[in-house]
Parts: C-alpha cells; structure tokens; sequence
C-alpha cells in the first residue's frame, strides 16, 4: 500500500492544474481510471454561487522571460509554479525596474519559488527564487505569456457509494494547485485510496467523496447540493496536506464538537501519536465553506503537518520523496481509514435483558468466583447499554479504543444479549 499511494501521487504530481482548465480534467481522468464510477462533472463559466461568480477556462501554452544577455529564465516547461495562476497574456519587452513590479520571490526562502494566484483580479507576472532574482541586472527583458481566457467549465469529480443508510460522510479534497506534493497531490492520493478501500468494504452509511477546486469548487458545490448535505451528512473531514512525517494536525469545525471531531480526537488520542491541536480560528481550507453559518455541516480535518505551518508550503520544495514520503502517505490512510471505520460502529447499544445477564452460562465469564478475576468488559459494555450511549461514547467512559470493544460486541450480538442501533 506504500508504495501504491506514492506511485499514484508520482502520475498527478507534474499536472499544472488550476481552477478550470485541461491540467484540472487530466488529473480527474487518472483518478477515474482508479475508481471506474467516478462521475466528471462541471459548472459553466459566468454561473452565479452564492455570492461567487464560475471564472472563466483559462489555459496556458508557454511562458519565460529572455534576459539581456539571452538566457531565459522563469520557463514554464522547467516549472509549472513559474506563472502566476490566471496570468494575462503577454508578449513585450520591459525594463527590470518594469519588471520587478510582476516579480514574486521569498526573501527568507532564497532557493524556493513561490506558488501565487490572481484568479479574480487581472494580472500577470512571474515567481523566480530570490537567488535568481537577485542576479538580475539592468537592462531590456523579453516577456512572454502566451495564455488564454475563454467561457467554458470548471470540473471537478464526485463518487456516491451508496450504503444502507442514507445518511453520509462526506470526504472532500481539492485539485487545483499545480505541482505541490503535501498542499495538494497527498491528498488527492489518499482519497482516491480511501475510496478504493470504501468500494470493496460493507458500508453502512453512504459515502459522498468529492474532488473539487479549492473555495469555488466547495462554494460552487454547496450551492448545487445543498438540500442534500443539510438533509444526510453526519460527519466529514477535507483531507489535504496527508503526505509528510511530521506531527498530525487536527482542526475541528466551527461547532468543535461534532460527530467529526469526537471521532478525530479519539483516534489521535488512543493511537498515541504526537498531534497539533488547533482552533477553528486556524482555518484556511474548505472547511470555512462547509462550516460556514447557514451550510453548518460537521466537516473537519485531520492532517499532518498543518496547511501554511511547514516552510515548504506553497513552494517549489514541496516535493515528493523529500516532504511526502510513501509512509507519510500509508500512515494518513491508516488514520482516516480507522476514523471511517469509528464513524461506522458507533451506533447505541440496547440491552435486551433485565438487570444483569448469566454470561457463565453463555462460556463468557468464569463459573468459579475467585479474587484474581478480572473485570469484564463485557459487563461493562452491558451496563452502559441503555440505547442512549453510542459505542464511542462507552469507549470513552472506559478509557478505551473503540476498536477494542469490537470482538466483545460481536459476542454479545451473537448470544443474543444486546441489539445494535444506528444513529
């Protein structure tokens, strides 16, 4: 599984992909060929969302600056994050003092080219490392921009695994950043593994998993779906920055004590992992559209090192192999995997006899009384099963996993003693 979920990141790392456009569909094409009933679906340009507007297709061909002693530098072909995303077209030559005007480097990062956007505002320039920058010498620079705006789609991808429930999980990640490892190809990654998993597992709730442009494409989405995410969704996370091997991070939601966030925090806190723990005041993703007031859905994120807190962030040295590792990749896939798996048995419990049941009888507790016996859980599950505690919620109580309870559970439903009940 390591290596599978690298190798895919590997294939959707080098797209330059960006709110609309072919980069965007390539990518949404190769997550298809893993999941067959991924659906690719899109809104058109000029299309009203709340209080958004669907941006216009844009597409890019080619771009560089040629020095005054012929070397060209800021090569879109060398590297995608070159080009401020949504750049204007532009074929002139310009003085550097022109020029630094449209430059963007990092001064405190002096071998990093930044990532920098201008989606809603007309613009163009260039992102250069500060080492390169800082070479520059007077003179006449050629600029070139060769980029087109046109009406068109945004696209984006959305899987409905049906389960016995209606009632869903939403899983949502984001493809519209160009080649950044951990920001953005880690979690595209691990959905499209989460959701191979998914496919081949007996599900009880339906799974609702979306790839979608980041802001726009979850504002676009809430304003299509809305009724039915009011209506289903029970729990969700936004699943980005899931590739590195730094601590995890968790960002509840707005309400913070949500289905989402009690799960969260128990799988953190019994897998015994070093975690961050933020507020919702730290947020930065798609969870502010999610959770917005009105929208009010319990979505929340787990993530390893957190969006904007590691230094590559936003940078050419977000790279794979260096910040995303196969086993930063397996391991997130292990923690929302188990997160699912919670969300999937926590349902209340009902005792189906008064008081206390003759487990000896049943060969589940010793008949023969003695000091040394220890406490059974069983026991403990039974008195707790009053319909009303979820099985988190006695986990809890009993300072446990959840997932150790499991095998006692099983045994209890079999010897007919409890019933299960779905939220």
């Amino acid at each position: 599984m390591n290596s599978n979920i690298f190798n895919f990141a590997k294939k959707i790392f080098p797209i330059n992909r960006s709110l609309t456009g072919a980069g965007t569909l390539n990518t949404l094409k190769i997550i298809k060929k893993e999941i067959k009933s991924l659906k690719i679906l899109n809104f058109k340009s000029g299309k009203k969302v709340f209080d958004w507007e669907i941006p216009k297709v844009w597409e890019i061909k080619d771009a560089f600056i040629i020095t005054p002693d012929n070397k060209k530098i800021c090569n879109l072909s060398a590297n995608n994050l070159h080009v401020v995303g949504y750049s204007q077209q532009i074929n002139k030559e310009i003085s550097l003092k022109e020029l630094q005007n449209h430059l963007h480097s990092l001064p405190k990062q002096k071998n990093a080219v930044p990532y920098v956007t201008s989606y809603y505002k007309k613009y163009w320039g260039f992102c250069i490392s500060q080492i390169e920058r800082d070479k520059l010498k007077n003179g006449i620079y050629k600029i070139l921009i060769n980029s087109k705006f046109s009406n068109g789609k945004m696209n984006y991808g959305e899987i409905i695994l049906k389960g016995k429930s209606k009632k869903e999980i939403l899983l949502s990640t984001y493809i519209c950043h160009p080649s950044m490892a951990n920001n953005e190809v880690s979690g595209m990654a691990v959905t499209t593994y989460l959701c191979k998993w998914l496919l081949e597992t007996q599900r009880y709730y339906t799974y609702r998993i979306i790839f979608i442009p980041e802001t726009i494409g979850s504002i676009a989405y809430i304003s299509k779906n809305f009724k039915k995410l009011k209506e289903n969704v029970i729990a969700g996370y936004v699943i980005t920055c899931v590739g590195d091997e730094r601590n995890y991070s968790f960002l509840p939601s707005r309400d913070g004590n949500t289905l989402s966030d009690k799960v969260a925090l128990h799988v953190l806190q019994n897998q015994k992992i070093k975690y961050n723990l933020y507020k919702w005041k730290d947020r930065g993703s798609d969870e502010r559209q999610f959770c917005s007031p009105g929208v009010d859905l319990p979505i929340a994120s787990i993530m390893r090192s957190k969006y904007g807190t590691y230094p590559e962030y936003h940078t050419s040295l977000d790279k794979l192999g260096t910040v995303v590792t196969p086993k930063g990749l397996h391991d997130s896939f292990l923690i929302l995997k188990k997160c699912i798996e919670t969300i999937e048995n926590n349902y209340t419990l009902e005792c189906k006899i008064l008081c206390e049941p003759n487990l000896g009888k049943r060969n589940l507790y010793p008949t023969i009384s003695q000091k040394n016996n220890e406490k059974s859980n069983l026991l403990n599950i039974l008195n707790y099963s009053d319909n009303k505690k979820t099985l988190l919620e006695i986990a809890n109580l009993l300072e446990m996993p959840i997932w150790e309870l499991y095998a006692d559970v099983e045994n209890l439903l079999k010897n007919k003693l409890i019933k299960k009940n779905f939220l």
